[in-house]
């Protein structure tokens, strides 16, 4: 018998570019890579949107509407210390630069062993060659498998 789909819903939803607008999207050119070195994700996380009422430090500051925050929210892993973060911006007193190379230092450690990975493949694309066959050919099985579960079940009827 065929098994439920269940919804994967995640924590959060699409990001916003790192401008602000829409969703992130590499044609839109407001996208951070996985690829990105660490010199263009520093480079877009200073360029984000944070909040244009916020022009001094000492002004307190909106949190909703504010990229750097929904990226917080998704990667930093110290809940209670961005919590506290979201606080403190309300209040007044806390600069947009301390987000940024927070955030900046977040993503740079979520990339790193990502980087690090994808250079040691880009060493031998034969061997990634040979990784997306091997792939290719076990979702065939189980492609073909769940296929034939499904002609069982619906009985002579064809597509």
């Amino acid at each position: 018998m065929l098994p439920e789909a269940a919804a994967l819903i995640p924590r959060f939803g699409r990001l916003p570019g790192v401008d602000g607008k829409a969703k992130m999207s590499k044609s839109q050119g407001n996208a951070i890579s996985l690829a990105a070195s660490p010199e263009q994700v520093k480079e877009a996380v200073m360029r984000m949107y944070t909040d244009a009422n916020h022009l001094k430090v000492s002004d307190p500051g909106q949190v909703e509407g504010n990229v750097v925050f929904t990226y917080l929210d998704a990667f930093d892993e110290a809940v209670d210390e961005v919590a506290e973060l979201k606080e403190h911006y309300r209040r007044g007193g806390l600069g947009d630069m301390v987000l940024k190379r927070r955030l900046d230092g977040v993503l740079q450690g979520l990339l790193a062993p990502i980087r690090e990975r994808r250079e040691e493949l880009a060493k031998d694309p034969a061997h990634v060659f040979d990784i997306l066959k091997q792939g290719t050919a076990q979702a065939r099985l189980v492609t073909q498998a769940t296929l034939d579960e499904v002609r069982e079940a619906l009985g002579t009827f064809r597509f």
